[in-house]
């Protein structure tokens, strides 16, 4: 083993927000392995196991979702949705660029087919009412959603692109931006943009898997049970609840409801 393979992994991922001079383009990119170990390491804990292609494209949308909310102000919590026919399935991600975390799930029971596919995303700021989006959906990859979402939503193109090492570039057009430059993006130019542009870094953030729930969070939503414990335990000892946004699950009492 080498030294660099030895090094330890770093629980949180680097996400650059980038201007491209002379383009009007704003690039955002990141290396994801971090968030990815923590969403694997939360479904150990959990027993949680998912379809591999599921799972495969939930950690798309946690990496695309990531850089979309750095690429918004900060202080936003931005929540994605998509209720898909086939697979029937709901992905869910969610986000918080103040507190830097990102968590989500996907359900797969009592599931209402939609009659196409959707993505819905919710942004909401403290002290304001949230704002929803939908969007029409015409694949099942969360890349052409991100960019439909844009095209839709942002009422600005951009481009979004999964590279080598767990890494994902965004780049999305400004005002004036070089439309043939932005057209011609691959891949691969995309990956080598810092090296063949005039770049400048505007800001890091450092985002983390983590959905912040715990027991004691959830326990509130179960209220109105207090006073029939019997109607909700029915003779057990003890229940499991879900966190609806990480599918944790908790394991709760009647004494807890005390």
């Amino acid at each position: 083993m080498n030294e660099e393979s030895m090094q330890p992994v770093e629980d949180f991922t680097k996400v650059e927000s980038i201007f491209v001079r002379h383009r009007n383009c704003l690039l955002v990119r990141g290396q994801f392995t971090p968030v990815f170990t923590g969403y694997y390491l939360h479904l150990m804990e959990h027993k949680l196991r998912y379809a591999n292609d599921m799972d495969a494209t939930l950690k798309d949308m946690l990496a695309v979702l990531t850089l979309h909310l750095t690429a918004r102000p900060w202080a936003e919590t931005i929540a994605w949705t998509a209720n898909l026919r086939a697979p029937r399935v709901n992905y869910f991600v969610t986000g918080n660029s103040t507190f830097e975390n990102i968590t989500g799930r996907l359900f797969t029971k009592n599931i209402r087919e939609p009659d196409r596919n959707l993505l819905y995303s919710q942004t909401s700021v403290s002290g304001r009412e949230p704002q929803t989006t939908t969007i029409d959906l015409e694949s099942n990859d969360p890349i052409e959603w991100i960019e439909r979402y844009y095209q839709q939503s942002e009422q600005r193109p951009a481009k979004c692109f999964r590279l080598d090492d767990e890494k994902y570039a965004l780049v999305a057009a400004q005002p004036d931006y070089d439309e043939e430059w932005f057209d011609g993006l691959d891949a691969a130019k995309a990956a080598a943009i810092t090296e063949t542009e005039e770049t400048k870094v505007l800001e890091t953030r450092k985002f983390h898997f983590s959905c912040g729930c715990s027991k004691e969070r959830i326990l509130p939503t179960l209220s109105s049970w207090k006073d029939k414990p019997d109607e909700l335990f029915q003779g057990d000892d003890s229940i499991k609840v879900n966190c609806p946004r990480c599918g944790a699950h908790y394991e709760v009492k009647p004494g807890d409801l005390a």
